[in-house]
């Protein structure tokens, strides 16, 4: 997905097994960010940085929706631990990571794996991508201000 591609409406399912859909943001701008893993400490920090700044991206007409391939029990878990105020989807099928082109193949540490790529996308109030922070770009420490600049 790139920026001017419309959206799909049909999302995902979040932590509780509820379908999430494009229009259930209707109006608002949805920041929807691709993490690697919950409960790690780059997407903990991630996650917390825009709940310490949810009131302010609120207020800007922002609504945020977190994606990883973990299910959802765990991502239960890391909303609790973490007292996330925004659903996280559970994209055990990888149907969202694929569709929005974030999983690939990774290497850390001499090791070759699968995984998603940390990446986020603003889609406007019509649903289309108006901006992407790819891998390089995201700062987890300060995500929430990249956005609101």
């Amino acid at each position: 997905m790139n920026i001017g591609d419309k959206a799909p409406e049909l999302l995902g399912r979040d932590e509780n097994g509820n379908e999430i859909r494009l229009s259930d943001f209707k109006g608002k701008k949805l920041v929807l960010y691709f993490y690697p893993k919950d409960l790690t400490s780059g997407c903990t920090t991630e996650a917390c940085n825009l709940r310490d700044n949810y009131g302010e991206l609120k207020a800007r007409g922002y609504e945020v929706v977190g994606v990883s391939v973990d299910d959802g029990k765990k991502h239960q878990r890391f909303i609790a631990k973490n007292e996330l105020p925004f659903h996280l989807i559970a994209d055990t099928e990888k149907t969202l990571v694929e569709q929005f082109g974030v999983w690939g193949e990774k290497k850390m540490c001499g090791r070759t794996y699968m995984g998603t790529f940390r990446t986020t996308f603003i889609i406007n109030e019509d649903g289309v991508i108006e901006r992407v922070f790819t891998p390089k770009e995201v700062k987890v420490k300060e995500h929430a201000q990249q956005i609101l600049k």
